[in-house]
């Protein structure tokens, strides 16, 4: 009798568990690029009808809407436009849609909403990179990086001269962030190992711990304009950080001031900086983040000897792109499951 209700059970299991397998083969899942390699393979073995653009690419747009029809889940790029044309050519089925990227302003959140899509997003895993990266713009645009480079490939690099290529030191001074989440405090905790004496930073709440561990203040924008002589963007895109950095901002800082973006380059009014830099009414400009992406090579910004820019490589790590590609995959497999996004937009 025992034996028998074993064996019952067995069959009821290995049912069951075919109905999963199949079940999971007839759902379908796009992913707009390849992951890294121990990701995509993950990615690759995840059972279910997998589309992916096998380019290093972005996925054509009239690719896309059509190869989304009748898909569960969607893997997403930051250059990817995610809006309400992409949900209706979805239809129906679309669970998930899972942007590798802490940022997600290239998705319609509203339309998501309406259609009850979850959101998946990749935070916290950036934190780190993305700080280096910063900390590296803030260094290099300080000692005027891009003209040195350039004068030691150019043969401009002839005697020892006094002043030539003198930029800014980091001791006692003070540095603006705007945006004091994760990477704010990141890029902040790094820069003080420089001798930054003083910190400033404005966003959505002041947090009085960071008094004691970065002597910070929470001050308004004007302020930390007016008293920085470094300031960095780490805030997310929203109404009240669009264009913030204009040239009325731009004006307000000191003339020996280093601006660097590695947020989002809709946070600056781009014209401004162009014209603040030409003006000199700051000392230099490092920007991973631009307006477009890509930046036409023919820009006025290219143009400037004291401005820096990066092709926004912020979180581009092996570790941290690696990590990014299992989250995205966590969302998709755990929407597809019935469970909640274990890194997940709260509406």
């Amino acid at each position: 009798m025992l034996r028998t209700l074993t064996i019952k059970t067995t069959l009821i299991n290995n049912q069951a568990r075919l109905f999963h397998t199949s079940s999971i083969l007839t759902r379908k899942v796009v992913a707009t690029r390849k992951l890294l390699e121990k990701s995509q393979a993950r990615l690759e073995n995840q059972g279910f009808e997998l589309v992916q653009w096998p380019h290093d690419s972005s996925m054509p747009r009239e690719k896309l809407l059509r190869d989304v029809k009748g898909a569960e889940g969607l893997i997403c790029m930051l250059s990817d436009k995610i809006d309400a044309d992409v949900f209706n050519a979805a239809g129906p089925s679309l669970k998930v849609v899972s942007t590798m990227s802490v940022g997600y302003d290239h998705i319609d959140l509203a339309t998501a909403k309406e259609k009850n899509i979850q959101i998946g997003y990749t935070p916290d895993v950036l934190t780190d990179a993305t700080a280096d990266l910063t900390v590296m713009l803030v260094l290099a645009a300080a000692r005027h990086m891009k003209l040195a480079q350039r004068a030691a490939e150019t043969g401009e690099w002839r005697e020892w001269r006094p002043q030539w290529l003198c930029g800014y030191q980091f001791k006692n001074k003070t540095l603006g962030v705007v945006g004091m989440g994760r990477i704010g405090q990141a890029v902040a905790h790094r820069l003080k190992a420089f001798g930054i004496d003083r910190v400033l930073y404005w966003g959505r709440k002041e947090k009085p711990e960071l008094k004691a561990s970065l002597n910070a203040d929470f001050v308004p924008l004007n302020d930390l304009l007016c008293q920085s002589d470094y300031v960095v963007a780490c805030c997310a895109l929203t109404p009240d950080t669009k264009e913030v950095f204009n040239y009325d901002a731009f004006k307000k800082m000191k003339k020996t001031a280093i601006f660097v973006n590695s947020a989002r380059g809709g946070v600056v009014e781009q014209d401004s900086l162009v014209r603040a830099l030409k003006e000199n009414l700051i000392a230099g400009a490092g920007l991973d983040v631009t307006t477009p992406e890509p930046l036409p090579t023919d820009h006025e910004l290219f143009k400037l000897d004291n401005c820096l820019i990066l092709p926004h490589i912020g979180s581009a790590t092996f570790e941290a792109r690696e990590t990014m590609g299992d989250m995205c995959i966590d969302n998709v497999v755990s929407a597809l499951e019935g469970k909640p996004l274990p890194f997940g937009l709260k509406y």
